[in-house]
């Protein structure tokens, strides 16, 4: 594995008895890189994402991360809150808020897991565990800023307009202190002014945040705007992998996924 490889997922498979949702896939992301898994709907993509992230437990294959100033470590074998503590942060294609929440309640569901006080200092509540809550609160209003969702701190996550929410989901999962972020589908169900602002937004978490981003996303124009890398998938298997230039004229990607009009 190259040095700058933060996450490597070699020969992973998913089966469902007799089908094979994820087809030994080979992918890596570098660091501070935004790496896009695109493919046509029931290619296999969102499966790919829930063994990364624990939700399955792939039928074959290895998932390996390294971590800044830290040992590769194998995690394909562990559970969602353990991947999680690893670093790997995720959205949904559906919206998985607290609708009953505000934006700010949100986030410290998020951030709740790096407290370290025990269940004794939460019972007495002493000093020790002040500190930590008000930190919590201070973290998270820092991460809703760095979004730009502070006007909506005190907004049930229901009432927040489509595009904050799908930035508030961004934002919990940034909350976990997280040094890869899988984002599925962050545009799905945009208008063009929203998706510019996650855009944006994308890119800034790489610059400013120095975050790895892994991201399944339908909409051309945006993978081909922000992404470093790109793996196309089609019927559980990795087709192609190159550069966005290389991806938008790659023969087998034309007639898999882009068509034969798509405009390159």
């Amino acid at each position: 594995m190259k040095e700058n490889t933060v996450l490597e997922v070699r020969d992973l498979s998913m089966h469902f008895g007799g089908l094979y949702a994820v087809d030994k896939a080979n992918l890596s992301v570098k660091k501070d890189e935004i790496t896009a898994l695109i493919g046509p709907n029931g290619a296999g993509k969102t499966t790919f994402f829930n063994c990364v992230t624990g939700l399955y437990t792939p039928t074959t294959g290895k998932i390996f991360i390294t971590p800044q100033g830290k040992k590769r470590e194998e995690i394909d074998s562990l559970k969602p809150h353990k991947i999680t503590n690893k670093g790997i942060a995720r959205t949904f294609q559906n919206i998985r808020l607290f609708q009953n929440m505000t934006a700010l309640e949100n986030v410290m569901a998020g951030r709740h897991r790096l407290l370290k006080a025990g269940i004794l200092h939460a019972i007495l509540r002493d000093k020790k565990t002040k500190e930590e809550e008000e930190k919590v609160v201070h973290d998270s209003y820092e991460i809703l800023e760095k979004i730009g969702l502070t006007k909506y701190i005190n907004e049930l996550a229901k009432n927040l307009p489509y595009g904050a929410q799908r930035r508030l989901e961004i934002a919990r999962a940034l909350a976990t202190d997280p040094f890869i972020l899988l984002l599925d589908e962050p545009a799905a169900g945009m208008n063009p002014n929203e998706t510019r602002e996650l855009d944006n937004l994308i890119l800034r978490l790489k610059e400013d945040e120095k975050l790895s981003i892994l991201l399944i996303e339908h909409d051309m124009s945006l993978v081909m705007r922000i992404s470093d890398r790109i793996y196309v998938m089609d019927y559980g298997k990795i087709i192609a992998e190159g550069k966005p230039e290389q991806i938008r004229h790659d023969p087998l990607v034309i007639k898999a996924y882009l068509g034969e009009n798509y405009n390159v």
